[in-house]
This record gives C-alpha cells, sequence and structure tokens, in this order.
C-alpha cells in the first residue's frame, strides 16, 4: 500500500539535503573572495576594544551578497573569539520594515525574554545599549533588503543606532552593514552617508558563467552521492543560469535535477532533468514564441532537438548534417553554408540555443559547441513537428 513513499529518503542522489537550503552558507564562498578582502578591510579596526566597521554591500538578485556578509560575520567572531566578544544580528527589512520592527527583532535576538510590546524606539535602544555595555559586547549589525526600510520609515533609526555611543560613556559598541539590491545611497540623508562612509560601498556584479559552474560543483560536492552528477549537467547548469547571474538559480537547478532523477527511481542525473526544471522556473526561455523564427531556422532546430535528447552538445559540423537529414525528410534544398550559420547565430541571439567555441576534436581548427540548457528539446521538437509543415505551406 505505502510502497510509493519508499523513494522517501532513499538518498539515491541527495545525501545533504541542507546544503540547498536558502539559508545555508559554506565555508568557503567560491567566486567572492575579492569581495571577501574588501569586507574585511572596511573592518580593519574591530579587533581593538573601541574599533567599528561600517560597509553598503549591493548587487543583483542572487549575487552573494547576504551569503557574504553572514559569512563574514561569522568568521570575524571566531577570528577575534579570543580579542574581543563580538556578535551579530541580522535583520531582514523586508519582514520588519519599521524602526519599531528593526529594534524588536534586534533585542529579542540578544535576549529572547525581552518584551516585544508597549515599549518604543528610544526605550529599546536604551535596553540594547545596556545590554551591549552589560557584558562588554561589540554588535554588528545587519540590515538585509534596507530599501524595505528606507521606503517605509526612512534612515531615522539607521542614525541612531549609529550614535548609540554618544549617550554613554564608552565607544565602539555597534558596527552596521547594510545589503541591497539597490543603490541605496540614493535613499539615504546626508547625515547617515556622513557616519557610514560614501566609499565604503561594495557592489556585487551578476555571477559569470565560470563563477555558476564553480558554485554548482561546490554543492554538487557537499551535497549529492559521489557520483551522480557527471560534469556535464554542472555545464548545462551553468549555461543555463548565466543570462541571471542567479547563484541561488544554479543551486535550485541543480536541486531540482537530483529530485527528478531520484523520482524516476534514478542514481544518476541526465541533462533531461536539468531541461525539465528549468522550465518550471520563473521567465524561462521556454516561453519564447518559436513560430517566429524562419523555416529553414526550424529545421536546423528540430536537428539539433533530436539530437540534444540525449546528448549535452552537438558540434557545429553535426549540426549542419542533422539539418541537411531534417531537410531531406521535409523534401526541402538545403540552404547554404552561409545561411546555415546566419539561422544559427539567430538562434543563438535568441537564447534558444548556446553556442561555444572550442578546439574542434580532429585537427587544428575550432568548433561550435551547441547546447539548449533553457529548453526541453523534446517538447520544443514537438512543437516543431506541428509547426514546420504550415510554415513550408505558406
Amino acid at each position: 500500500m505505502s510502497s510509493y513513499l519508499d523513494r522517501i529518503g532513499a538518498g539515491l542522489i541527495l545525501s545533504k539535503p541542507e546544503v540547498f537550503g536558502f539559508d545555508y552558507v559554506p565555508e568557503l564562498l567560491v567566486g567572492r573572495e575579492d569581495m571577501q578582502g574588501q569586507l574585511a578591510s572596511l573592518f580593519s579596526t574591530i579587533g581593538h576594544s573601541e574599533g567599528t566597521g561600517r560597509a553598503i554591500v549591493t548587487g543583483p538578485v542572487g549575487s552573494g551578497k547576504t551569503a557574504l556578509v553572514k559569512r563574514f560575520c561569522e568568521d570575524v567572531i571566531r577570528h577575534l573569539a579570543d580579542k574581543r566578544n563580538i556578535k551579530y544580528v541580522h535583520v531582514n527589512c523586508r519582514n520588519a520594515s519599521t524602526a519599531s520592527r528593526v529594534m524588536q527583532k534586534i533585542v529579542q535576538e540578544l535576549d529572547p525574554g525581552h518584551p516585544d510590546r508597549g515599549l518604543g524606539v528610544g526605550e529599546l535602544l536604551t535596553s540594547l545599549r545596556r545590554m551591549l555595555q552589560g557584558d562588554n559586547s561589540h554588535l554588528i549589525v545587519v540590515l538585509d533588503e534596507v530599501d524595505h526600510l528606507l521606503r517605509q520609515s526612512g534612515d531615522d533609526i539607521i542614525y541612531k543606532l549609529m550614535r548609540i555611543d554618544e549617550d554613554g560613556n564608552r565607544t565602539g559598541t555597534l558596527s552596521a552593514i547594510l545589503i541591497s539590491q539597490e543603490q541605496v545611497l540614493d535613499l539615504l540623508e546626508n547625515a547617515v552617508i556622513s557616519r557610514l562612509g560614501r566609499s565604503n560601498h561594495i557592489r556585487i556584479p551578476p555571477y559569470d558563467e565560470s563563477g555558476l559552474l564553480k558554485i554548482a560543483m561546490q554543492r554538487r560536492d557537499l551535497g549529492l552521492v559521489t557520483g551522480t552528477c557527471p560534469e556535464e549537467i554542472l555545464n548545462l547548469i551553468a549555461q543555463a543560469s548565466a543570462p541571471s547571474g542567479d547563484a541561488r538559480q544554479a543551486i535550485e537547478l541543480l536541486e531540482g535535477a537530483a529530485k527528478r532523477a531520484e523520482s524516476s527511481g534514478r542514481s544518476m542525473i541526465e541533462p533531461k532533468d536539468v531541461q525539465k526544471t528549468v522550465v518550471t522556473l520563473p521567465n524561462n526561455v521556454d516561453s519564447m514564441n518559436i513560430e517566429e523564427i524562419p523555416p529553414h531556422a526550424m529545421l536546423i532546430l528540430l536537428g539539433l532537438c533530436r539530437r540534444l535528447r540525449k546528448k549535452e552538445n552537438v558540434s557545429s559540423g553535426e549540426a549542419e548534417k542533422l539539418y541537411h537529414v531534417v531537410c531531406e525528410e521535409y523534401e526541402q534544398d538545403p540552404k547554404g553554408h552561409t545561411t546555415f550559420w546566419k539561422h544559427l547565430k539567430r538562434l543563438a541571439q535568441e537564447d534558444i540555443i548556446i553556442s561555444k567555441t572550442a578546439k574542434s576534436d580532429v585537427g587544428r581548427g575550432r568548433t561550435q559547441h551547441i547546447s539548449m540548457p533553457h529548453m526541453l528539446p523534446s517538447d520544443v521538437a514537438r512543437r516543431l513537428e506541428t509547426l514546420i509543415p504550415t510554415r513550408l505551406r505558406r
């Protein structure tokens, strides 16, 4: 009766599912070493009893902003454990977009038993100052997605937090890191910018394909059973995620592909697992209107799809041969080599295929390797087989 549940917990491929969780931060951040160095330099005095740091970290979705800051905070606490009592509180301002909610989150994180109702911002600041002075600790406050706070409540609470020592008899109580997708300096008043430091801005670019490949490789090694995910799968995932530069998308693709393979009872991820996962993600290219490409581009694409059902990529020479086979099937005269390349280039420009230059297996020349990470080749082939006869009759 319950045999359909046997796959749950079987662990055919996924050995540590937590590695793919949204809040998981690996010990080593791949591809962000330069930014880690920049952040450390902005906090170079934090090891001293009165030292503080300020930073603003901005970048697009999935660029690793939050992971960078969390890793830094955890590492610096450990690194300076014998020199200074450092704590950190991470506040997501999407969920705490008012001054009082920010302060409640900070105070309750440090003291879970502290009352969270009936106290004003000023009283909560006093409580925070008392806590930090009581155990002689230093606090790093991280305000993530801070643009939500700035739009709803302004920057007054940030200003007050950075002035927390002015009414007391100590210095070096608090450091601050602001994180946002946007250029938040435009939303801050000059007094706050002056305290944060305009030059303390770290801009994080989106990941390139090489960086996404390293991330996928790291998560595979940490979270999957050895030997269940070949290199070609990681390449496909990196290619599919490259247009967005989003590390989270690459991680979700790897996890989704692993789950699909497991649900099929297999212990090896195949290209179709990645392709089927891609088309379930928002804004995938599968929604593209294939009907608008020229008829012979359709014939080229059909040949590619049929071969890419079973292979990760196809060489340009093989693609041209496949095109000729499809032309014969539909009783069409194949276009010349130049026109073939023009259609191939258009398919790549439309993000229907990805074409990469590599050394040729034969001779000393170079060839193009063509893949289709954004779409499921079998689905596209079925659509084309319906469309092509109509287009050829026009």
